[in-house]
């Protein structure tokens, strides 16, 4: 987190945290709805409409979320990592660009952008909160299983929804439980991310067999190392004892100027101690 200064991280998590202000809205405009509104029968955003009279609201509840989330993103995008980051940052802004139409776009004044805008933040929301998971896992395997987990539920919901299996959950309680990850991962996200600032990014990416992998590649290499010194180790003390036994005992030098031993003995024998006067023979005579 290097690129990421302290100001910038903690603004940025500000932004995301603050998407929960959604979950607020929501029961203070429920609050107001006069015809009566279940949670389980009804969709969200049918709080954002004319028979509401907490329409504008609402509405605008949408738009900042939308705001919020691509302003978080921006701000963090440099504290993510891997491939993972690449693609929360593109679902991540589907997902805002969605909620914005959403809050722009008034189901009952134009259904079908409404419904466009709805159908990008429900699909930016799963794909974004698993690639945001892969890119937290670095640094907390913890916060990445629970943003994963997330993900597969709004992923899930979200084709439940679409394909009006409600049976269970109800209209409003599946689209609620597609709909309600987001803004939670994300807090806990910018909780994360501030908590875990100064901790290094593991080897391999956050995957614990790619660190086990690296692991058993160093150890092999360590022990294919140490086997090579041993051999070297052996091949010199073999060639050193090779040599001592072709060569012998070295003969000792002889002083500069000294003679032969047997030419010592040769004058020797010249010598006549009955005439030490007389002259010594000629060697080779």
């Amino acid at each position: 987190m290097a690129a990421v200064t302290p100001p910038r991280l903690r603004l940025g998590a500000l932004l995301w945290l603050l998407t929960l202000q959604f979950f607020v809205v929501e029961t203070v405009v429920q609050a107001q709805y006069e015809l009566g509104y279940s949670r389980v029968d009804d969709v969200i955003s049918l709080l954002g409409s004319s028979a509401s009279s907490g329409q504008v609201l609402m509405n605008a509840s949408f738009v900042v979320q939308g705001l919020l989330i691509l302003g978080g993103l921006v701000l963090l995008r440099p504290a993510l990592s891997g491939r993972g980051a690449q693609v929360a940052t593109a679902a991540l802004a589907t997902a805002a660009v969605g909620v914005v139409l959403v809050g722009l776009l008034p189901l009952g004044d134009q259904d079908t952008g409404h419904r466009f805008g709805a159908g990008l933040y429900l699909l930016g929301s799963g794909v974004g909160l698993i690639g945001l998971a892969y890119s937290v896992r670095p640094r907390s395997e913890a916060l990445g299983t629970v943003l994963v987990l997330l993900g597969l539920l709004t992923t899930a919901m979200t084709v439940f929804y679409v394909a009006g299996v409600t049976n269970l959950l109800g209209e409003g309680g599946t689209e609620r439980a597609a709909a309600y990850p987001l803004p939670i991962g994300l807090a806990l996200t910018a909780v994360g991310l501030v908590r875990l600032a100064d901790r290094p990014v593991r080897s391999g990416g956050g995957d614990p067999r790619a660190d086990r992998r690296a692991a058993k590649e160093q150890e092999r290499e360590e022990r294919a190392r140490r086997a090579r010194e041993r051999d070297d180790a052996l091949e010199a003390a073999a060639r050193a004892a090779a040599g001592r036994t072709d060569s012998g005992p070295a003969p000792a030098a002889r002083p500069a100027g000294a003679r032969p031993a047997d030419a010592v003995e040769d004058e020797d024998d010249d010598f006549d101690p009955d005439n030490p006067w007389a002259p010594r023979r000629q060697r080779g005579a």
